[in-house]
């Protein structure tokens, strides 16, 4: 058995939940915030047997599209911010940073 830990945009999260309900994965969904652009996410914890570990990532790379969002970077700290000039840059966000763990026992009560 594995568990697969996925932490994917906000904007995916509806998305993927519906495909993996659709394929009948059992999720549990816990929101989570971004360290990079602080942003919410939405982290996917799947229990799944070990056969079924491909099928689950590949709904998940299908359903988690990679895309460029245009951000302005944030002021210096401890600088001189009288000679900053915010220039929005683009970043490629989205997409599913995925772990996938060994499980040893499951229990549900």
């Amino acid at each position: 058995m594995k568990m697969i830990i996925a932490v994917v945009q906000d904007k995916d999260s509806n998305r993927l939940t519906d495909a993996l309900a659709e394929n009948k994965f059992k999720t549990t969904k816990l929101s989570t915030t971004g360290g990079f652009l602080r942003e919410g996410n939405t982290t996917f914890m799947i229990g799944c047997d070990d056969e079924d570990v491909d099928d689950a990532l590949d709904i998940i790379k299908k359903n988690c599209s990679q895309r460029e969002q245009m951000v302005a970077p944030i002021s210096p700290m401890g600088g001189n911010a009288d000679s900053y000039i915010p220039k929005p840059v683009k970043v490629e966000v989205g997409g599913a940073t995925v772990f996938v763990l060994p499980i040893e026992s499951f229990f549900h009560f």
